[in-house]
């Protein structure tokens, strides 16, 4: 890669960095519940009654582009067990050297997330998680097991993800048909009663027509966490631990959310 690509990658990479710190700053202003993770899910679920307005954000650096991801989801407990969530909107807009720039709104989705047994309580904290997405050229199924035990201040957390995913020029036509396996790790520690800190990890392997398994890929880093009565912001910075070409080599992800 040349120069003059690797200091524009960079920049990029140091704008989108500081956007998420200015709003993480001015957040921590206002006057929220907790989400410790980006990537990783809890098992517990929030309290019957409450409704949550979450805000997605996440950049991805790939060698020859770059993207932007957004989502809007609501989420609604219906028991102190029992959690719906709607995606309103998933979109993004990618920046390509090409010149090729394009900005599409991809999916709408229903999640819904059932606790099984308590982290703080139970010798380990499980749930389930099952997820469906559909778009004009996508469908796609996804199922979680997740795992969360707590020593205190601190949370350990594994899920494992089993995705099934149809992509196409149209809902009449998804000839491409992938299977994804994944395994993500979480470690937050509490510092105070609003801020955490931690780091996460993603493994991720695909598996065209759901029988050639493609490169193991590996992401890494850290990840804070802020809280209070009414909101949460929560980011995580991930590094692709390898050079599997098609994958991104960074992503952030900024997440914010705010209870009624």
């Amino acid at each position: 890669m040349s120069q003059p690509q690797r200091f524009t990658k960079c920049s990029t990479l140091c704008r989108s960095l500081q956007t998420g710190g200015l709003l993480l700053a001015g957040l921590c202003l206002a006057p929220a519940n907790e989400r410790r993770f980006t990537y990783a899910y809890e098992s517990t679920t929030p309290p019957k009654g409450l409704i949550e307005v979450e805000q997605w954000f996440t950049f991805r650096d790939y060698d020859d582009q770059q993207r932007y991801e957004f989502r809007t989801e609501v989420e609604y407990s219906f028991t102190d067990r029992f959690q719906l969530a709607f995606y309103l909107s998933d979109w993004r807009y990618t920046d390509a050297e090409t010149g090729k720039d394009k900005a599409e709104w991809r999916t709408a989705g229903i999640e819904g997330v059932y606790s099984l047994t308590d982290p703080n309580k139970d010798w380990i904290g499980s749930a389930i998680y099952g997820e469906a997405l559909l778009g004009p050229e996508k469908f796609a199924l996804e199922g979680k097991l997740l795992l969360q035990k707590n020593f205190g201040p601190l949370a350990l957390v594994y899920n494992f993800i089993l995705e099934a995913e149809w992509e196409g020029e149209s809902l009449r036509n998804l000839d491409e048909r992938v299977g994804v396996i994944e395994n993500v790790l979480g470690a937050s520690y509490q510092v105070s009663p609003a801020f955490f800190i931690g780091a996460e990890a993603v493994h991720e392997v695909e598996f065209e027509d759901w029988s050639t398994a493609g490169d193991h890929v590996f992401h890494a880093g850290p990840n804070v966490s802020y809280r209070n009565k009414a909101f949460f912001a929560t980011a995580t910075a991930l590094f692709q631990l390898g050079d599997v070409a098609g994958e991104p080599d960074t992503q952030v992800r900024l997440i914010l959310g705010i209870d009624f």
